[in-house]
């Protein structure tokens, strides 16, 4: 019963997705590491994701909820948690700052919407949550001076544990699972490099490449209110690897179309109180998305997010597709 999503990882990129904590969500909104933004000043960006878990899959298939509740689980031994549905709405703000020289900073600031219900193992455990409030905020550093045409980077960065870590159900009475909380009470280590440019020696079709990873550098305490309901140990989310390939054509004057293909590699959860058997896993998926110009100052982000590979770890919940749309402001 101790769960962390494979749905929802990230507002990853030089600074971008992790809007999802562990579902999948590997989508780069960093427009900056696209070439598409990299210009000096300030940006301002207000991102809203819809990750709705309502698919219970083992391994690379889907699992009904019959066949499920058959299964065992290999670390307890005993049955398989069935979860029903988690429901994530993400409002996401970041800021970012670019020299146009050498070096730019982003600073996340997720807020998080999260309903669960689950039926437990073998019905022991079952119980339904609601919570919202402020995630973890991460600041990310880029540096991009070695090149002359600004076209590549690394970055590093840190994920701060703000957001809470005490949430129960809805009576008051169960503890929440630690992957189910709104932050991890963890301080992460992230890295990275991007490289994009254009496609073919034109100037109407470009490329963009990411890869980040990200670690956390200590364990979780279960906090007081959680103990005294009968939850106690530790939590570590596991370290995670995320890869985003893309696509953008810019031979339309209001709009440029975008396709990506978005890989995450996330490790089981460790600590005496994380899943390391229905935590983690493999996902490949394709976003095709667009960038309207409202004005110069002014951009309306769209991207849907669709399952291409999804390979995870015991049997967890998954997202059909993810639904994000957003507005990018510069001044």
């Amino acid at each position: 019963m101790k769960k962390t999503l494979i749905g929802a990882a990230l507002f990853l990129a030089a600074a971008h997705t992790w809007a999802c904590a562990s579902c999948g969500c590997s989508l780069n909104t960093d427009y900056g590491s696209q070439g598409m933004g990299n210009n000096g000043g300030w940006t301002l960006d207000l991102r809203y994701d819809r990750v709705n878990q309502n698919q219970l899959r083992s391994g690379t298939q889907s699992i009904s909820a019959a066949n499920a509740s058959r299964v065992t689980n290999a670390v307890t031994g005993g049955p398989a948690e069935v979860e029903v549905y988690t429901l994530n709405r993400y409002v996401t703000a970041s800021l970012d700052y670019n020299d146009g020289e050498q070096w730019g900073l982003t600073t996340w600031l997720p807020v998080v919407s999260r309903q669960h219900m689950t039926g437990g193992a073998d019905g022991d455990g079952a119980y339904t949550s609601k919570d919202h409030g402020v995630g973890d905020i991460k600041l990310i550093g880029r540096y991009f001076g070695w090149a002359e045409m600004r076209d590549w980077g690394l970055q590093w960065g840190l994920k701060l544990p703000t957001g809470r870590f005490n949430a129960t159900d809805v009576t008051g009475t169960t503890p929440v699972d630690p992957g189910l909380q709104l932050g991890s009470k963890t301080t992460d280590w992230i890295v990275g490099a991007y490289k994009f440019g254009s496609l073919w020696s034109t100037e109407d079709w470009g490329y963009f490449l990411n890869v980040q990873y990200q670690r956390a550098m200590n364990q979780s305490h279960i906090p007081a209110n959680l103990v005294h309901l009968g939850e106690s140990g530790t939590y570590r989310p596991g370290n995670a690897w995320h890869a985003n390939i893309g696509f953008n054509y810019h031979g339309f004057e209001q709009w440029t179309p975008t396709i990506q293909f978005n890989y995450l590699n996330k490790k089981a959860d460790g600590g005496s109180a994380g899943d390391s058997w229905a935590t983690g896993g493999q996902l490949w998926y394709v976003t095709p998305g667009a960038m309207v110009n409202l004005n110069d100052q002014i951009k309306v982000l769209l991207n849907l997010q669709l399952p291409l590979h999804q390979q995870i770890n015991g049997i967890q919940l998954t997202p059909k597709y993810i639904a994000s749309v957003g507005v990018r402001i510069g001044f």
